[in-house]
């Protein structure tokens, strides 16, 4: 694609979605040309775009489980085509990351066998229940920034903090040789950690008890990168608590009252930055 052209990206919105519209606002301001497309539209006008998002929600109420349903859609299917064909970036966010597992998309080790699952969340303990978990974590860059094509504006072992909401968002798989494969390619793009960038597994730490602390999971080619986490909630300064702590909270309290301030780039951004830079490289042959 010439670098002056604008990217475009369709958002995929399915009945229950409910984060299009601020991931929409999140992917333009990095330059993104971003559509909202129906679940209902016609599958072929998909050829059209050069990457995906789909985004977070609920998808057909988390009916069975999460993102089951979703990938019956013919547009899912043509999404998979799209992108095996021409190597078109796509971004799962949350519910999004849900559908792309479920579509054997990621890991996408043996392309289209659904080998991970993406479970419940392990008991908190505080209140010793599995539920829904809605709070801010911190994620550690766990491979190279140019390994994944959605972090290559990143800083190698970069920490960043951002918000999570789901109820299912625990990567596991009963085959230890796809954790094994995952380790190997270097797959795991993002790890819980703390503040410091330690990767520890403890509840607070990792929120919904995740083998290897894995946040986020790229295709082995590295074009297609599902994550729990939601970018679109961290892309601008004013999104991130005051109260957080570390230097991203110190940026926003520095903010206050400075409304261009407030709509500089928060940790989130890079994300979209770097789909961006995607959208905007030669395709691979």
């Amino acid at each position: 694609m010439s670098p002056d052209k604008t990217p475009r990206v369709a958002l995929i919105q399915f009945p229950g979605s409910n984060c299009e519209w601020e991931t929409k606002r999140a992917a333009e301001a990095t330059g993104i040309d971003c559509d909202v497309f129906r679940w209902n539209l016609d599958p072929e006008a998909l050829s059209a775009y050069d990457g995906y998002i789909v985004g977070g929600g609920f998808s057909y109420q988390d009916r069975v489980r999460s993102g089951v349903v979703a990938t019956k859609e013919p547009i899912v299917a043509r999404m998979m085509e799209e992108i095996a064909k021409a190597g078109k970036p796509a971004l799962g966010i949350c519910n999004g990351a849900q559908v792309l597992v479920e579509a054997g998309l990621i890991p996408g080790i043996h392309t289209g066998n659904v080998e991970m699952a993406l479970a419940p969340n392990r008991p908190d303990a505080a209140n010793r229940i599995a539920g829904f978990c809605c709070r801010w974590v911190y994620l550690k860059l766990a491979c190279a920034p140019e390994r994944c094509r959605m972090t290559t504006r990143m800083q190698p072992g970069e920490v960043i903090p951002i918000p999570i909401a789901h109820g299912e968002g625990r990567f596991t798989t009963r085959d230890a040789k796809v954790l094994e494969g995952l380790r190997a390619n270097d797959q795991i793009v993002f790890q819980y950690c703390d503040a410091e960038g330690n990767v520890v597994d403890r509840p607070d730490v990792n929120p919904n008890g995740a083998v290897d602390n894995i946040a986020g999971i790229c295709s082995p080619e590295g074009n297609v990168l599902a994550m729990m986490p939601h970018p679109e909630r961290a892309s601008f300064l004013r999104q991130v608590p005051t109260d957080l702590g570390g230097p991203w909270a110190q940026r926003r309290r520095e903010a206050w009252g400075d409304a261009r301030g407030l709509d500089a780039p928060g940790p989130g951004r890079a994300i979209f930055d770097s789909m961006r830079e995607a959208l905007l490289a030669p395709q691979p042959a």
